[in-house]
């Protein structure tokens, strides 16, 4: 598969798990917690080509790889997230029933749900660990915010959220995730800069973000103007 064909093809599965997840009304860590799983490590896994030479897992599902087996890993990334973080979460039916629906070429058993998620786990080698996830610092850094300054009630957390998935959509910014923290501090202060009126202004957004989290300023303005670039050019 040619690099702009690859790129279209990882663009459509973003697209895919997070309209997903609109459908299923999953919460945002659900969601993002999934995006974790599935584009920066299942996919990446898949894009380094080690399972052609058997390294962990063999499967139909994945020789040959078609997009629609790649479409029910997103659905079963979405499930697995769901079982971390919700007290009741959705049963593998409601994953089967949802790509009986949107999954067009192929259709799926819920064993085959189940062989999925065992081979998503086996190429994490069963370690999770989604604690570490951009969505989580930057909740942290809009609660701190909104406790020392009234304008943190003016940031649009729905904005906040657009500009991550904008991020993960584009494979060419979706390498910003594997530095969180930064990437958490920087959304912030784009989303500061998009949906704050510019009257006020008057808190030091940048300075603050950059005493709370100890990330470099320099970091931070780098990365915010790939955001708003991304933002306000869609060609980029």
């Amino acid at each position: 598969m040619g690099s702009e064909s690859a790129s279209a093809m990882r663009t459509s599965l973003i697209e895919f798990l997070i309209e997903s997840a609109q459908k299923l009304q999953v919460t945002p860590i659900v969601k993002y917690t999934a995006l974790s799983l599935f584009a920066d490590r299942f996919y990446h896994y898949l894009s380094l080509s080690r399972f052609e030479s058997g390294d962990k897992v063999s499967s139909w599902l994945l020789q040959p790889l078609r997009e629609s087996n790649l479409q029910l890993f997103a659905l079963v990334a979405l499930w697995i997230s769901s079982k971390m973080h919700n007290s009741h979460q959705l049963r593998v039916k409601s994953f089967k029933s949802l790509g009986d629906t949107v999954i067009k070429e192929q259709h799926f058993t819920t064993r085959d749900f189940l062989e999925a998620e065992v081979i998503l786990m086996q190429v994490m080698d069963f370690e999770i660990g989604a604690g570490n996830t951009a969505f989580i610092f930057l909740e942290e850094l809009l609660f701190q915010l909104k406790a020392v300054a009234k304008v943190g009630d003016l940031v649009n957390f729905e904005a906040c959220m657009d500009i991550m998935d904008l991020l993960y959509e584009k494979e060419e910014s979706s390498i910003l995730y594997s530095s969180p923290y930064s990437l958490a501090a920087s959304v912030l202060v784009a989303s500061y800069v998009i949906t704050v009126p510019r009257q006020r202004w008057e808190f030091p957004i940048l300075h603050w973000v950059k005493f709370v989290t100890t990330c470099k300023e320099e970091d931070i303005l780098e990365i915010v103007g790939d955001i708003l670039k991304h933002v306000f050019d869609p060609s980029c």
